[in-house]
């Protein structure tokens, strides 16, 4: 247990909690299945839901995120899509378009992630080791065992860096893994789209989102 993990999030706004609910009407008028499970993240039941289908049900999937750690669930079945800023913009990730574009096999993003933390889920890493060190480390030496079997090999002040930190450097390395065994499941008919128009046109014209109506092509009695 890390209790800094995740500390640096302030509590939601007041005006913000409500929409949690709203969102999840709105998926449910859309037929969208919202899926969790209490006392796990999200990553974790994206990852056990991606292993369970590529691996039980034969299937391939692909994950639409904004998050990076997402990527070390990359393989040839699974391809990660990365939003990117602007509308249509974004990065399909192969074990292929991974290692071309960010020099990284799938297992070796939760190996930088432990060197360098993130300021985002509030980890540090190893202090003073930044990302250009971390993937240059991560790149020569394979994984954090390859680093730590060939410490002799690194600059003195590098080493004393990661000699210093190393119950960091696993913890880090512990809170970026994604873990693919969250007891959740999802029944594959029920998310099969299938939209019910009068469902979608009274939650729309409710909210007043005209212009999603239109954009689906669903016709308000408006």
């Amino acid at each position: 247990h890390f209790a800094a993990y995740k500390g640096n999030r302030a509590d939601a706004p007041d005006d913000l909690i409500p929409q949690f609910t709203l969102i999840r009407d709105v998926t449910d008028s859309l037929g969208i299945p919202n899926i969790g499970a209490a006392g796990f993240e999200a990553d974790d039941c994206i990852g056990t839901l991606a292993r369970h289908y590529t691996q039980n049900e034969d299937m391939d999937v692909m994950i639409l995120s904004g998050d990076h750690d997402l990527l070390q669930l990359v393989d040839e079945r699974t391809r990660v899509i990365i939003m990117k800023k602007g509308h249509g913009n974004y990065m399909v990730y192969t074990p292929e378009t991974l290692l071309s574009e960010k020099g990284l096999k799938p297992r070796q993003v939760v190996d930088l992630k432990g060197l360098m933390g993130d300021a985002s889920d509030n980890y540090p890493g190893v202090r003073g080791i930044g990302e250009k060190t971390a993937l240059k480390l991560v790149q020569e030496y394979d994984s954090i065992e390859g680093i730590l079997e060939n410490l002799d090999q690194l600059t003195p002040a590098v080493r004393k860096k990661i000699e210093s930190d190393l119950d960091m450097l696993h913890l880090s390395r512990k809170l970026a893994e994604i873990h693919c065994g969250v007891p959740v499941a999802c029944a594959l008919d029920n998310c099969l789209l299938t939209l019910d128009h009068v469902q979608i046109v009274d939650k729309f014209e409710e909210l007043e989102m005209k212009s999603l109506c239109t954009l689906m092509g669903v016709a308000t009695g408006s």
